[in-house]
């Protein structure tokens, strides 16, 4: 089988193709990635010498160049992560996420409906489509309506609608995936978790917008990994699933959690705590309040759940941004700017 994957020189794009490659060593492995600034260029280098590995620097807007990856490599199968994802950035600059997120997707869909080989398209998109949560409703569904509340969110939620447009008149063969917020390795340092590791490793003001109570659902990157891997393969083809970690946190207390990890595991030889770098920063325009997804729909029908508690994986994250102390310094610096 031979896997084509856009984005996967992102977050968690780099993540899936790591995991796929050891999961099924008999599936081949293409990237399409036009390596933005959260493209892993070393990480591409690094798995070059893999022969079920290619990649392929292009754009998913450039239907020509996504037309010669098809008849080139002829997949099986597409697995949809490219896009942009940082809502700060879309506040800042809304049109980036609309050229790649719903113009991009619309060239890829285009460029695979025209592609004459059987496959299976999996569009891997975010629970911020759904919009808000109050403190007390219920988590997300598949039948939740769409509200979305940023560029980001909106560019996203018009893929997924030109996704299930296409599955309705063209019969394409696509499934679509919404996950909750992601961290693990390799995420790139503009996100809560890896901003937060990096900016106390360097003992500077941790940025906590407003009080810190928004609330997300926090998922390892492996566990979402393994459950997209799971809708590839057993997935009913025109359907939705929800992916989630069943862990909802507030952001504040994540924070706590990374600066009591951090405490313990590189302490800062005084007696001080990583938590005295706190700081409270204007909060970011139109700032949802809370996300939280109900996948009971993906563990009843493909037998998928998350592995790893919250507790275990951030212990792991931390771990790994440590060891990656200079990866992530030299990438911390370029977002500052946007969110202070």
């Amino acid at each position: 089988m031979t896997v084509l994957v856009t984005g996967g020189a992102g977050f968690i794009g780099l993540n899936f193709v790591r995991d796929l490659l050891v999961a099924e060593p008999d599936t081949k492995v293409v990237v399409l990635d036009k390596l933005t600034y959260a493209g892993n260029a070393d990480a591409m280098a690094e798995m070059a010498s893999d022969p079920r590995f290619a990649f392929v620097r292009a754009d998913i807007g450039d239907r020509w160049a996504v037309r010669d990856v098809l008849t080139t490599h002829k997949p099986d199968a597409i697995v949809h992560f490219a896009a942009e994802t940082h809502v700060d950035r879309s506040i800042d600059g809304p049109a980036d996420f609309i050229q790649t997120n719903v113009m991009g997707t619309f060239a890829l869909l285009e460029e695979c409906r025209r592609y004459g080989k059987d496959f299976r398209f999996v569009h891997v998109s975010t629970d911020e489509v759904f919009g808000a949560l109050g403190p007390t409703d219920p988590p997300f569904t598949e039948s939740t309506p769409y509200a979305p509340r940023s560029p980001y969110s909106a560019s996203k939620a018009s893929s997924d609608h030109l996704v299930a447009a296409y599955v309705h008149t063209y019969g394409f063969p696509a499934l679509t995936t919404n996950c909750s917020n992601n961290y693990g390795p390799y995420q790139y340092p503009e996100k809560l978790i890896p901003l937060m590791i990096a900016t106390a490793l360097a003992n500077e003001s941790l940025p906590v917008y407003g009080k810190g109570e928004n609330v997300r659902d926090w998922i390892y990157v492996a566990d979402h990994c393994e459950a997209v891997r799971a809708v590839l393969r057993r997935g009913r083809l025109g359907e939705t699933y929800l992916i989630g970690g069943r862990s909802e946190q507030k952001n504040l207390d994540v924070v706590h959690q990374i600066c009591d990890l951090l405490d313990e595991m590189k302490p800062r030889g005084t007696s001080s705590s990583y938590r005295d770098q706190i700081s409270f920063v204007t909060d970011r325009p139109g700032h949802d309040f809370r996300y939280a997804i109900d996948p009971s729909k993906l563990e009843r029908e493909l037998g998928w759940a998350p592995r790893t508690a919250f507790a275990d994986g951030l212990r792991q994250t931390i771990a790994w941004f440590v060891e990656h102390r200079a990866w992530a310094a030299a990438r911390s610096k370029t977002f500052q700017r946007a969110i202070r």
